[in-house]
Protein backbone atom coordinates (compact mmCIF):
# COMPACT_ATOMS: atom_id res chain seq x y z
CA UNK A 1 0.00 0.00 0.00
CA UNK A 2 1.44 3.54 -0.93
CA UNK A 3 1.41 6.25 1.39
CA UNK A 4 -1.51 7.88 -0.40
CA UNK A 5 -3.43 4.65 0.04
CA UNK A 6 -2.97 4.35 3.77
CA UNK A 7 -6.00 4.39 5.96
CA UNK A 8 -6.67 7.82 8.00
CA UNK A 9 -6.08 5.76 10.97
CA UNK A 10 -2.31 4.68 9.85
CA UNK A 11 -1.63 9.11 10.83
CA UNK A 12 -0.71 9.78 13.54
CA UNK A 13 -3.73 11.10 15.48
CA UNK A 14 -2.85 15.13 15.80
CA UNK A 15 -5.60 15.31 18.47
CA UNK A 16 -3.54 13.26 20.70
CA UNK A 17 0.08 15.10 19.61
CA UNK A 18 -1.47 18.48 20.45
CA UNK A 19 -2.53 16.88 24.08
CA UNK A 20 0.80 15.31 25.02
CA UNK A 21 2.35 18.77 23.40
CA UNK A 22 0.37 20.83 26.01
CA UNK A 23 0.81 18.52 28.75
CA UNK A 24 4.39 18.36 28.68
CA UNK A 25 4.76 21.74 28.05
CA UNK A 26 2.60 22.79 31.24
CA UNK A 27 4.60 19.72 33.28
CA UNK A 28 7.97 21.49 31.52
CA UNK A 29 6.89 24.90 32.24
CA UNK A 30 4.67 25.05 35.08
CA UNK A 31 5.10 21.72 37.12
CA UNK A 32 1.34 20.32 36.55
CA UNK A 33 1.90 16.96 36.27
CA UNK A 34 0.09 15.14 33.45
CA UNK A 35 -2.66 11.90 33.60
CA UNK A 36 0.22 10.03 31.95
CA UNK A 37 3.99 9.72 31.64
CA UNK A 38 5.07 11.93 28.53
CA UNK A 39 8.99 12.01 28.20
CA UNK A 40 11.09 15.20 27.40
CA UNK A 41 13.17 17.70 27.74
CA UNK A 42 13.55 21.61 27.62
CA UNK A 43 16.20 23.94 26.55
CA UNK A 44 16.44 27.30 26.97
CA UNK A 45 18.79 29.38 24.99
CA UNK A 46 22.05 31.35 26.44
CA UNK A 47 20.52 34.61 25.81
CA UNK A 48 17.12 33.88 27.91
CA UNK A 49 19.31 31.99 30.23
CA UNK A 50 21.26 35.60 30.74
CA UNK A 51 18.51 37.87 30.74
CA UNK A 52 18.15 39.71 33.89
CA UNK A 53 15.52 40.63 36.47
CA UNK A 54 13.91 37.50 36.47
CA UNK A 55 13.09 37.45 32.69
CA UNK A 56 13.55 33.75 31.98
CA UNK A 57 11.79 32.71 34.83
CA UNK A 58 8.45 35.38 33.35
CA UNK A 59 8.87 33.93 30.16
CA UNK A 60 8.57 30.24 30.74
CA UNK A 61 5.61 30.58 32.98
CA UNK A 62 4.10 32.39 29.80
CA UNK A 63 4.63 29.56 28.19
CA UNK A 64 3.75 27.26 30.42
CA UNK A 65 0.02 29.29 30.42
CA UNK A 66 -0.13 29.96 26.57
CA UNK A 67 -3.64 28.68 25.06
CA UNK A 68 -3.81 30.84 22.07
CA UNK A 69 -4.26 28.09 18.97
CA UNK A 70 -5.14 29.55 15.79
CA UNK A 71 -4.88 28.33 12.44
CA UNK A 72 -2.43 31.58 11.74
CA UNK A 73 0.18 30.60 14.46
CA UNK A 74 -0.87 26.68 14.68
CA UNK A 75 -1.76 25.25 10.93
CA UNK A 76 -1.09 21.55 11.58
CA UNK A 77 -3.02 21.65 14.88
CA UNK A 78 -0.22 19.87 17.27
CA UNK A 79 0.60 22.80 19.33
CA UNK A 80 4.34 22.46 18.48
CA UNK A 81 5.04 26.31 18.31
CA UNK A 82 4.29 29.69 19.92
CA UNK A 83 5.07 32.78 20.68
CA UNK A 84 4.70 35.24 23.89
CA UNK A 85 5.43 38.90 24.58
CA UNK A 86 7.39 39.12 27.68
CA UNK A 87 8.35 43.00 28.66
CA UNK A 88 8.31 44.28 24.84
CA UNK A 89 10.55 41.11 23.64
CA UNK A 90 9.16 38.48 21.70
CA UNK A 91 10.05 34.88 22.86
CA UNK A 92 9.64 31.72 21.08
CA UNK A 93 8.85 28.28 21.54
CA UNK A 94 8.40 25.23 19.88
CA UNK A 95 8.47 21.28 20.34
CA UNK A 96 10.07 18.54 18.11
CA UNK A 97 9.43 15.05 18.48
CA UNK A 98 11.70 12.35 18.62
CA UNK A 99 12.41 8.39 18.35
CA UNK A 100 13.04 8.07 21.96
CA UNK A 101 15.49 5.60 21.58
CA UNK A 102 17.58 7.23 18.67
CA UNK A 103 19.62 10.10 20.48
CA UNK A 104 17.53 12.95 19.05
CA UNK A 105 18.90 12.06 15.58
CA UNK A 106 14.99 10.69 14.03
CA UNK A 107 12.04 12.22 14.07
CA UNK A 108 9.17 10.29 16.05
CA UNK A 109 7.70 7.45 13.90
CA UNK A 110 4.64 7.58 16.17
CA UNK A 111 4.72 10.92 17.69
CA UNK A 112 0.92 9.91 19.17
CA UNK A 113 2.46 7.35 20.98
CA UNK A 114 4.36 8.93 24.51
CA UNK A 115 6.04 5.56 25.06
CA UNK A 116 8.29 5.63 21.64
CA UNK A 117 8.38 9.69 21.52
CA UNK A 118 10.67 11.90 23.36
CA UNK A 119 9.65 15.58 23.22
CA UNK A 120 12.19 18.86 23.56
CA UNK A 121 10.82 21.90 24.28
CA UNK A 122 13.08 24.66 22.78
CA UNK A 123 12.70 28.31 24.64
CA UNK A 124 14.37 31.46 23.23
CA UNK A 125 14.57 35.17 22.10
CA UNK A 126 13.10 35.65 18.81
CA UNK A 127 16.56 37.06 17.65
CA UNK A 128 18.01 33.72 18.74
CA UNK A 129 15.93 32.57 15.66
Amino acid sequence: MTTSQASTTDRPDITVIAAHNDAFRKFACLGTPPNIAIPGRMHVTRSLMEAEDGFMDEAVKAIGEFEVFEPENDPDGCHDFGAVDIRGQKVFWKIDLYEADSDFRYGAETPDNPATTMRVLTIMMASDW
